[in-house]
């Protein structure tokens, strides 16, 4: 047996947090089936090592921004389960007050700046909140998420360019799921590395194993110290994969039963337990206890989404427009 990369209690972090982003999400797509989340439904089951092993890197006030795939995101930067639940229930005690949903998460506060559902549009605002850091003079850094087919917009392009010419503090992740929505990525390019985008811009760039948290944690590391230094951005193409469809509505009829159970026999979660197996470092109590905990912690958000109010008609255009007795106020 290989010895552990990392300490014990790391892999007890990871295995609780993946687990818990696993059982959010499962409840979440419970709910949209009983028609108690509306609208647009994309669950992240299968790609937790993503951010998982990003989160044992960053701190804090370093930046987070994704597309519409952005449940488990905001969770991990500090937003509590409960208000991105009551955000799916379109609830006004939600992170984004009742009025983004499930494509929309926002917290100023543990700054996680979306949750965007324009395919790729999150891309240069990644860029621009890594100016606004560099501007500042402070060593934050952003984390800017994509999916393989937001690659294909234009403004990746752009900001690509601009990031490297002003050396930004931003580090491009591709989270390469092999499919934009049913389109897999060798229907879209004959660049099928997608790593490799970066390299005409002389980006520093990788390719990471995404069903591998320890892997991502690595790749992850090395961006952020780069951006950290001063030394600009990078690109990563975290290649993992999603074991539902790309919302609650695709069946995912373009994807062979064999390839999907491949794929969830990598599963992120059961490789980091059967580390701590391994190891001798949990036993089937903690274990089960771990499990109660979290479905416990579940279930505490649904109740409170349940049992939040819907947002008062007043709140209509309010953040929508700037108002005399409620201005925008910048730092």
């Amino acid at each position: 047996m290989a010895k552990p990369k990392f300490k014990k209690e790391q892999y007890l972090k990871w295995y609780e947090d993946m687990l818990l982003w696993r059982r959010f999400e499962e409840k979440a797509g419970q709910l949209y089936i009983q028609q108690k989340i509306r609208g647009f439904c994309h669950l992240y089951i299968g790609q937790e090592a993503v951010i998982a092993g990003a989160m044992s890197v960053i701190r804090d006030n370093d930046n987070m921004i994704t597309a519409y795939r952005d449940h488990v995101q905001p969770i991990a930067k500090g937003v509590s389960p409960n208000a991105v639940m009551a955000e799916l229930f379109a609830k006004e005690t939600g992170c984004s007050k009742g009025k983004g949903g499930s494509m929309h998460m926002f917290s100023a506060e543990h700054k996680f700046f979306g949750g965007h559902g324009i395919v790729g549009g999150q891309i240069p605002l990644g860029a621009g909140i890594a100016f606004a850091d560099k501007y500042n003079g402070n060593d934050n850094v952003t984390l800017c998420y994509m999916g393989d087919g937001a690659v294909r917009q234009g403004a990746l392009h752009e900001a690509f360019n601009m990031a490297m010419l002003w050396k930004l503090p931003v580090v491009f992740i591709i989270e390469n799921n092999n499919y934009a929505m049913g389109t897999s990525v060798e229907r879209t390019t004959n660049v099928l590395e997608l790593y490799k985008i970066g390299l005409s811009y002389e980006m520093p760039s990788k390719a990471v194993d995404g069903m591998n948290v320890e892997a991502v944690h690595d790749a992850t590391e090395w961006a952020v110290n780069r951006a950290r230094n001063g030394e600009g951005p990078s690109l990563l193409e975290v290649k993992t994969y999603r074991y539902k469809g790309h919302s609650m509505s695709d069946p995912g009829k373009y994807r062979t039963k064999e390839e999907v159970e491949a794929y969830k026999k990598l599963d992120p979660i059961e490789q980091v337990l059967s580390t701590l197996k391994a190891n001798k470092w949990i036993t089937a109590k903690e274990i089960e206890a771990i499990d109660d905990k979290i479905k416990d912690i579940v279930d505490e958000s649904v109740q409170f989404a349940e049992d939040s109010p819907y947002p008062d008609a007043s709140e209509l255009f309010r953040d929508v427009y700037v108002q005399d007795d409620y201005p925008y106020i910048l730092d």
